[in-house]
């Protein structure tokens, strides 16, 4: 294969669940095979102990689910501008920090994309959210500073950065008429954000940004710790160490285990005594006993693959409702939801995704009937709570479902145009 371009800008979507590469040829975004036959890959690492080799995306994923003994990572990007970042760990007998693993992901990418673009990349287009701590500035400007170390530590010189609900307008800018108010909806792994714009010939006229820290993480956490932790112990009773009386398990450790990013650090022998005096105080020892078997053999991972799975598979209708198969934690054990349990336990997330995108209209003094176009991108777009809450505001509007996963990618790309 011949160089594609003498371009030297990658546009880089590095997601909360999954990351893809791109650039501009003959006018059009192409984007790269960052996995074999695959334009996206999951934002996951795994460093095998007995190979001493690192997997990333989907062999890493294969690789924990086929109980290869190793150290599994996921949902990096969520940790970007918190005290873990420049925590250092033992890893494979290096003393690693989470800019050491990211910066290894995002070194990944343009090895990959060099290889099959046959030339060297020295700039990076970076998609980030509006806000990665919508509560926090003093975190949201630090989680800039950190990803922005983070592509230097991979090897390139300098990097610079598009909200990314803007990449996908500007990715998406055809879909409607000249003036046209449109209204991206990007509801990701773990952020949600919103662009309001118009079209403007080959451009857009940007009107509005914003966003939350909220994405589908934070939807599996919910379906995990509301249905999955209550078969290990949560809500469950345990006798007072001295004297009479009870009190309900400590909710911290099953909130932490539905986590994505803090499960790897749930497997200490500190957390492993504590769930062992758990088991011994508690009135059902047998629940505690499967949360016992789940830290000794660090399956939290599988089973948060399992509820993700669930997700999925009620959220395309098949039936009413889903079973999330535990048979790895204990035979036949398993969590049963429905969809109208999923919208029960997911309520405060779309109210909340709701609310944003009002708020966004009001930045711009719009209102809900003057939207022509609601575009949805971002995996967890494909929710029909979110589908179904945006449906509640904007009555009128058009709905039109983007690439899910390569809007933001894709409009990066366009957009590096500009750099080179």
């Amino acid at each position: 294969m011949a160089k594609i371009t003498a371009q030297k800008t990658l546009a880089i979507d590095f997601g909360t669940s999954n990351s893809a590469a791109g650039i501009m040829v003959n006018g059009k975004p192409h984007l790269i095979a960052v996995e074999p036959g695959k334009n996206t890959m999951p934002t996951s690492l795994f460093f095998d102990f007995e190979t001493r080799n690192t997997l990333f995306g989907n062999p890493a994923n294969a690789a924990l689910i086929q109980g290869t003994e190793g150290r599994f990572m996921r949902a990096l990007k969520s940790v970007l501008g918190t005290s873990l970042m420049h925590e250092k760990r033992r890893m494979m007998g290096q003393s690693l920090s989470f800019v050491d693993i990211i910066s290894t992901f995002l070194k990944e990418i343009k090895t990959r994309a060099e290889t099959a673009c046959f030339q060297e990349f020295n700039t990076a287009l970076s998609g980030r959210p509006v806000f990665f701590h919508s509560n926090d500035a003093v975190k949201d400007k630090q989680a800039i500073a950190d990803l922005t170390e983070c592509y230097l530590k991979a090897g390139f010189k300098d990097v610079d950065f598009m909200y990314e609900p803007e990449a996908a307008a500007l990715a998406n800018n055809s879909l409607g008429d000249e003036n046209s108010l449109q209204l991206i909806i990007d509801i990701g792994g773990g952020t949600s954000d919103f662009c309001l714009f118009k079209s403007k010939g080959q451009g857009i006229d940007i009107l509005a940004s914003n966003g939350i820290r909220l994405g589908g993480t934070n939807f599996d956490k919910s379906i995990s710790v509301d249905y999955v932790m209550p078969l290990l112990g949560k809500g469950s009773m345990i006798k007072n160490e001295i004297g009479q009386g009870m009190l309900s398990a400590p909710n911290a450790i099953f909130q932490d285990l539905a986590t994505w990013e803090k499960i790897p650090f749930m497997y200490s022998s500190d957390t492993r005594n504590s769930v062992t005096n758990m088991r011994r105080l508690a009135v059902d020892k047998h629940l505690f006993a499967r949360l016992e078997e789940v830290l000794e053999h660090e399956l939290a991972h599988e089973m948060a693959f399992a509820v993700e799975s669930g997700k999925i598979r009620l959220n395309k209708g098949i039936s009413g409702d889903t079973k999330v198969d535990l048979s790895f934690v204990e035979p036949d054990l398993a969590a049963h939801f429905s969809n109208i349990d999923m919208e029960h336990s997911l309520f405060g997330h779309t109210e909340r995704i709701k609310s944003c995108a009002l708020e966004t209209l009001a930045m711009a003094g719009v209102s809900t009937t003057d939207i022509d176009t609601v575009i949805f991108v971002g995996g967890s777009s494909l929710m029909s709570v979110v589908e179904n809450a945006m449906a509640d505001i904007f009555t009128s509007a058009k709905q039109y479902h983007s690439e899910a996963f390569t809007a933001i990618v894709d409009g990066l790309a366009i957009a590096t145009s500009r750099l080179d």
